[in-house]
């Protein structure tokens, strides 16, 4: 094939520069385009570093900001107990670790144990508890499983205004109505029911006074049931409805998977709203004061009147006459800080370890 015939035709340079820098007629150049924009981020530049300046003068102040409250709450929490240390140094120097086992409470004497209101604030936080976590979870179990819709709402709505009943409230409906029915329906018929049973027999004898620490203990449970009720259908309705409809699918009923479905997955949740309700009950003070009776001693029957750490101190504290009666008071309260301490660090190693197991 002659060279001539069929020549290559081959574009020079400044025909491609050409070509690559304009387009249709009538429209501006890709270069003058980019000339502008190059500009105009030059003209932008100063704009731009105030903008990311003051965005990180922002993120930095957030941050102070949040450090210092975090630091606040544990100065806060550090200057309560070094207060109450202090203030509890005097009966600890007169009675020694002895107070914590004697349960004479004698004002005039100045001989103070705190046996007695130790052993009621966990007697009827333990009676509480059995109560209301029980009930809390199959109420949750109902309202998330089994209630209709058009049912579900009512009764949540009735759990949270329990929730929200003020304490004092709890206490005079307990004396005034709860303690009467107990005194001629309840304790009879458990004294009569338990009184031949040898250690039953203990945990259940004396007169039906209707105030004491099962009083307590079941005015307790009333009040914490919301918040275990509430927290438990929380977590609940955050399980995914597919591992529940697998497991309906597999052939499983509905306690089967709210026993092998639903709690695993939200055991820790549980856990957590029941430690919740727990430190509600070990501190409660107005409702137990008006029920449990206020007598500082020991006794095996749930039904004779005790007394706990709140009640003793807020019945007594304004009465305190003297450095001895008011240091005792004070370190009742450094006890049951120290027992709340205790119970939410062994839940804090029970989440742990559940955490742990699930990997």
């Amino acid at each position: 094939m002659a060279a001539g015939k069929y020549p290559l035709q081959m574009d020079s340079p400044v025909d491609n520069i050409r070509e690559s820098s304009y387009v249709v007629a009538g429209r501006r150049s890709v270069v003058d385009l980019a000339l502008q924009a190059g500009a105009a981020q030059t003209d932008n530049r100063p704009a731009r570093s105030n903008v990311l300046a003051r965005l990180q003068l922002g993120d930095a102040v957030f941050r102070h900001v949040t450090r210092a409250a975090a630091i606040t709450v544990l100065a806060l929490l550090g200057c309560i107990i070094f207060s109450l240390v202090v203030a509890s140094v005097p009966v600890f120097r007169t009675f020694g670790l002895e107070f914590f086992f004697v349960q004479s409470w004698n004002p005039v004497t100045e001989k103070f144990g705190a046996a007695a209101p130790i052993y009621g604030t966990l007697v009827t936080s333990l009676i509480a508890m059995l109560i209301a976590v029980p009930i809390g979870l199959l109420i949750a179990l109902f309202l998330t499983e089994l209630c209709p819709l058009w049912l579900r709402r009512p009764i949540g709505i009735a759990i949270e205004l329990l929730a929200g009943i003020p304490s004092i409230i709890y206490g005079i409906w307990g004396l005034f109505v709860f303690a009467p029915f107990l005194q001629g329906t309840l304790q009879p018929a458990l004294i009569a029911l338990f009184g031949n049973i040898p250690i039953l027999s203990s945990v259940f004898e004396g007169p039906p006074y209707g105030i004491g620490m099962l009083t307590a203990g079941l005015i307790l449970a009333i009040m914490v049931l919301p918040f275990i009720t509430s927290i438990s259908r929380d977590v609940f309705e955050a399980v995914p409805p597919i591992l529940k409809e697998a497991a309906y699918g597999l052939g499983c009923t509905t306690w089967e998977v709210a026993r092998y479905v639903v709690l695993p997955y939200a055991r820790v949740g549980v856990i957590g709203g029941v430690m919740l309700g727990l430190g509600r009950a070990l501190g409660e003070t107005m409702a137990v004061t008006f029920v449990i009776g206020n007598a500082h001693k020991i006794s095996a029957s749930i039904l004779a009147p005790g007394t706990t750490i709140s009640a003793t101190i807020a019945n007594e504290f304004t009465e305190a006459v003297g450095d001895l009666y008011s240091s005792s008071l004070i370190a009742l309260g450094l006890i049951l800080f120290m027992i709340t301490f205790i119970v939410l660090a062994i839940a804090r190693y029970l989440l742990l370890r559940i955490e742990r197991r699930i990997g």
